[in-house]
């Protein structure tokens, strides 16, 4: 009996050792599929930049609908502020992502606008020779975030 109480005591540890590298997956999968959203966001903040140099200063200038009809399982609301992608966590989100936000900000060539604009994640850095446009709002745990995005 007593040698049955150990090994459930090792297993409640194992058990318990597991579960907050369990969660952080789940965190790291739930930022992960906001991609087909930021990339519908992404194209007309591009478009705008290759044609007229300024980038958009929201959602309506973008041609997007508003901030709270862009939304996804994951997703409250995205939002684009002076070209920036601001993606606020919500609905189904955790609790560590419910309320966050996630910020994708383009980087450019200021003096040619012919070369495509790359998008910065979170609080990574821009490409060389590029120029980051846009403020970070980015308020995600740093240990949440994937490797691209800090």
């Amino acid at each position: 009996m007593i040698e049955m109480m150990v090994v459930l005591a090792v297993a409640a540890i194992l058990a318990l050792m597991a579960l907050p590298s369990y969660y952080f997956r789940v965190v790291r999968e739930q930022i992960e599929t906001i991609t087909p959203l930021v990339t519908v966001a992404e194209a007309p903040v591009a478009s705008a930049w290759a044609t007229t140099q300024v980038l958009p200063a929201n959602n309506a200038a973008a041609g997007l609908p508003v901030a709270t009809k862009m939304v996804g399982n994951y997703v409250s609301a995205v939002t684009i502020q002076d070209g920036a992608v601001n993606v606020t966590f919500g609905n189904r989100a955790t609790q560590a992502l419910t309320g966050k936000i996630l910020t994708y900000r383009p980087a450019v060539v200021t003096d040619s606008p012919i070369v495509p604009v790359a998008w910065v994640c979170g609080n990574a850095g821009a490409p060389k020779n590029m120029t980051v446009m846009g403020v970070n709002q980015t308020n995600i745990a740093p240990n949440y975030l994937p490797n691209s995005c800090k």
